[in-house]
C-alpha cells in the first residue's frame, strides 16, 4: 500500500517516517513542491496530509486514494464532500497533539505577558539592557487573572488544569457544560471576564470571523489574545485595529488567515504581536504519537478493519 507523507520531513524524519511504516512503503513529498507532489500523487492509496488543502481537484488527480488521514485535529483543509463523493474514508488524530499545542497556548500567553519579543531584542541591542527599564509597567504574571478558553476540547483541558495551578481563574465557553471545576460562561460573558482569551474551537461556518471588531469591544482594555486554532477564527483586521488602539494589549498567534502570511501583513509589523509558523503542535513527541496511530489505521485499511477517528 503506497502512502504519501505530505509534509516537510528532515531526512531523519523520513527515515524514522518509513521505518515506523514498515511494511508500508511511505514517500515523502514537501507541502512546499507541487512538482514533487504531483509526480506522487495519482499512485497514492493513503495521504498523510498535514496543512496544505485537500481540495477536490487534487482529490481527482488521485484515482488509488481510499484514505486521507489527517497528521492533527481539524480538517477544514480537506474537501470532505469530494472524499465522500468518492468513498474516500478520512480521518484525524484528536488528542494526539493535544499536549504540545497546550504549552505553545501557555509559551504565547507568558510571552505576551513578559514581553518576551521586546526583551530579546532588548539584550541583543547595544545599551538595550538597561533601556528596558521604561516597560517594567506592563510585565505581568498568568496567577490573579482570569483566562478564557473559548472551546473546551483536548487541549484546552490539559491547558485549563495547568492555569489553575499556576493560580489563574479559569473560564471556559462550549456548546455543552463538561464535568470540570470551571465555570462555563457565554461567549460575551467570557470575554467581558478575561484578562486573557485562547481560542479552541474548529474553523467552519459558524466560527469564521468569530472575534470580530464587536467581540474585541466586548474585551477587557489590554487584554491578551491567543490563538493556536485556525487563523480564520479571527477578522485580523479588527485585531490590528484593537492592537493598535490600545484596546488589546498583546496578541500571540500561531495562526494566520492566510498561511504563509503575507510581509505585508500588518500583524507581522506590530511590536505587541508574538508568532509562530502554524507549529504549535509539532513537536517529536507529537509527531511519535501521530505517525504511531496513522501507520494502525493503514493496517486497519489493508485489514478491511474499522478506522479509528473516522470523520468522513
Amino acid at each position: 500500500m503506497k502512502i504519501l507523507f505530505h509534509f516537510d520531513t528532515t531526512d531523519s524524519l523520513a527515515a524514522k517516517t518509513r521505518s515506523m511504516a514498515a511494511p508500508f512503503k511511505v514517500a515523502c513529498c514537501p507541502e512546499s513542491s507541487d512538482e514533487a507532489f504531483e509526480a506522487e500523487i495519482g499512485r497514492t492509496e493513503v495521504l498523510w496530509h498535514s496543512l496544505k488543502p485537500v481540495t477536490a481537484q487534487v482529490i481527482a488527480r488521485a484515482p488509488a486514494l481510499r484514505l486521507v488521514q489527517k497528521i492533527g485535529t481539524g480538517v477544514n483543509t480537506i474537501d470532505l464532500e469530494a472524499a465522500k463523493a468518492r468513498r474516500i474514508a478520512v480521518c484525524n488524530l484528536p488528542g494526539a497533539n493535544g499536549p504540545a499545542v497546550a504549552e505553545m497556548a501557555l509559551l504565547l500567553m507568558l510571552a505576551c505577558l513578559r514581553r518576551l519579543r521586546d526583551l530579546d531584542s532588548a539584550v541583543r541591542t547595544p545599551g538595550g539592557w538597561h533601556a528596558v527599564a521604561g516597560m517594567q509597567d506592563s510585565f505581568g504574571e498568568i496567577g490573579g487573572r482570569t483566562v478564557g478558553l473559548v472551546g473546551f476540547g483536548a487541549v484546552p483541558q490539559v491547558l485549563a488544569g495547568w492555569l489553575a495551578t499556576m493560580g489563574a481563574k479559569v473560564v471556559y465557553c462550549a456548546r455543552t457544560a463538561r464535568e470540570c471545576a470551571y465555570e462555563r460562561l457565554p461567549l460575551p460573558d467570557l470575554l467581558a471576564r478575561s484578562d486573557i482569551v485562547s481560542l479552541h474551537v474548529p474553523l467552519n461556518e459558524l466560527t469564521q470571523a468569530m472575534m470580530s471588531a464587536a467581540s474585541f469591544a466586548q474585551m477587557k482594555p489590554g487584554a491578551i489574545l491567543v490563538n493556536t486554532a485556525r487563523g480564520g477564527l479571527v477578522d485580523e483586521a479588527a485585531l490590528v485595529a484593537a492592537l493598535v488602539s490600545g484596546k488589546l494589549g498583546a496578541a500571540g498567534l500561531d495562526v494566520f488567515a492566510e498561511e504563509p502570511p503575507s510581509p505585508s501583513n500588518p500583524l507581522l509589523r506590530l511590536p505587541n504581536v508574538v508568532a509562530s509558523p502554524h507549529l504549535a503542535w509539532l513537536t517529536q513527541e507529537t509527531l511519535e504519537r501521530c505517525l504511531t496511530l496513522a501507520v494502525e489505521n493503514v493496517r486497519r485499511l489493508s485489514a478491511g478493519e474499522a478506522l479509528m477517528n473516522r470523520v468522513a
